[in-house]
């Protein structure tokens, strides 16, 4: 026999019961949702996998380079090395393409994100850390930054900063203005304010955004390029996904390493 400590909680049993009971025979379950019955060994299956973001440590912050400009247009000369850097907008699967393509070759690359297709496509940041590239900005929407008021022109630095931070751990390692390949002076004090001790500009133009065809892209990338080059490409286009197994090969041939911007100033 069952005791209970008052009337009350007899009460409150009895009526527990009764529920049950009455559950039982119309065939309901009054389970709460978190109730749900312990799996069996044969029911559990593989264990869950961890998220990835909890996972990933911080993505590297930008670092200032002794006796480096605050432009940086081409690293040393001497180094059989090559930065290849992509503006980062446009369709994924050619963002997916490219990063495929250069690790094929065991290449790395420098993606300079636009906040706006980060956004968009907020996966991305990690796929390009991921895959061992380096990732940094370019600027909130990709509009003329050298044309902008002083506040406007900032807020186009630290917008796209801030979804690197949340997305990554860090505004990234690199600031590219956006619309032109060398930035003002005012648009250089601003990225560092904001946190870039160097703004990233580039001596090889493969003008891919043209979309002259592939063939025209290895041209104009292996006629120009030398050692410490960093070279301008584009995801987003056909053009650069179908150029870049030939243009890795060249590179290979000319005993020329693609490397991040990061490593290509690391001696």
């Amino acid at each position: 026999m069952l005791c209970y400590p008052d009337r009350r909680s007899a009460l409150r049993a009895g009526a527990a019961v009764a529920a049950g009971t009455l559950a039982a025979a119309c065939g309901t379950d009054t389970r709460t949702p978190s109730a749900r019955p312990a799996a069996t060994p044969g029911d559990r299956g593989a264990p869950p996998k961890s998220g990835r973001a909890q996972a990933a440590a911080p993505a590297p912050a930008p670092r200032r380079f002794p006796g480096q400009p605050v432009e940086i247009a081409h690293g040393p000369r001497e180094r059989p090395r090559v930065a290849l850097t992509f503006h980062g907008n446009g369709d994924p699967a050619t963002a997916r393409a490219v990063l495929a393509e250069a690790e094929k070759a065991g290449a790395r690359v420098t993606v300079l994100a636009i906040g706006s297709w980060l956004d968009a496509h907020p996966d991305l940041a990690r796929r390009v850390l991921d895959g061992g590239h380096e990732l940094g900005n370019h600027t909130q929407r990709h509009l003329a930054i050298n044309a902008m008021p002083e506040a406007e022109a900032y807020a186009e630095i630290t917008g796209c900063a801030q979804r690197l931070k949340r997305l990554t751990g860090s505004i990234g390692t690199w600031f590219r203005p956006s619309q032109t390949q060398y930035a003002t002076p005012l648009v250089q004090r601003l990225a560092q304010r904001a946190g870039y001790p160097h703004v990233l500009s580039y001596d090889v133009d493969s003008l891919d955004f043209t979309s002259p065809g592939a063939a025209a892209v290895i041209r104009t990338v292996t006629g120009t390029i030398r050692s410490g080059s960093v070279v301008s490409l584009h995801f987003g286009y056909a053009d650069t996904v179908d150029a870049m197994p030939s243009l890795l090969e060249e590179l290979a041939r000319r005993k020329l390493r693609a490397v991040t911007t990061t490593e290509l100033l690391t001696s």
